[in-house]
């Protein structure tokens, strides 16, 4: 398995973990940059969690995978969501 293949399992549980959070939540949570590890196996990951925009409707969120290392992080694994604020009126889940 190759390094980004390792740090997509990681990347996927980190969202469920921060997309199942409600808007309250993430805003009280992600005021500023969020960057901690997580091990899995022997291996040690750093994650970063960050707020791209809180609009009346919306929040967006970023969440960033790397292991680490040179120079495969200074590029690393990221996907962001969008949650929608209550009485937001934006289409989609």
């Amino acid at each position: 398995m190759s390094k980004r293949e390792s740090w997509r399992k990681i990347l996927d549980a980190e969202m469920r973990k921060w997309s199942g959070m409600s808007c309250d939540d993430l805003i009280s949570q992600l005021r500023d940059l969020r960057a901690y590890q997580v091990e899995a196996g022997s291996k040690v990951y750093q994650i970063e969690v960050e707020m791209l925009e809180n609009t009346d409707e919306y929040v967006h969120v970023m969440v960033a995978v790397d292991d680490g290392s040179l120079p495969a992080s200074i590029s690393p694994l990221t996907d962001s969501f969008i949650r929608r604020k209550c009485g937001s009126s934006i289409e989609g889940p």
